[in-house]
């Protein structure tokens, strides 16, 4: 986005990507919402993962906020149980807390993602997920 970071600004659909390698069990649908440059600005994005897709572990400088849109998922923090996520659940990740989100086996997932950026990094992406079926 260009122009002046004061103003409305409208952003059309159709930007959909495929996520990085080494970031997910496979790979999964990003179209990117907002995406902030300054430090402490937030970008947002729209991920979709097929039944079964997870991410690596990872953490956020800033921390970051999952709202569900659709299927059900499931998030965990280091440490702690495995969580099922519906449609409608809002999650927050603290900032450096280790944790990984995705799809349930049986359900495809998809959900907004909203984290500010910490200079040119919103995410560390760590070791894959080792997950018991």
């Amino acid at each position: 986005m260009s122009g002046n970071p004061l103003a409305m600004t409208i952003r059309r659909p159709g930007s959909v990507t495929r996520s990085p390698d080494g970031v997910a069990s496979a790979p999964f649908w990003v179209e990117m919402l907002l995406e902030g440059e300054a430090r402490g600005e937030n970008t947002a994005m729209r991920a979709t993962l097929d039944p079964g897709t997870v991410t690596n572990w990872h953490t956020h400088p800033r921390g970051q906020l999952l709202y569900v849109l659709s299927g059900t998922g499931r998030a965990q923090r280091d440490g702690g149980p495995v969580e099922e996520l519906r449609t409608g659940d809002a999650v927050w990740f603290a900032p450096h807390e280790k944790h990984w989100h995705g799809a349930a086996v049986g359900s495809p997932f998809s959900y907004i993602s909203i984290q500010a950026t910490d200079g040119e990094r919103i995410v560390d992406w760590l070791e894959p997920v080792e997950i018991s079926r």
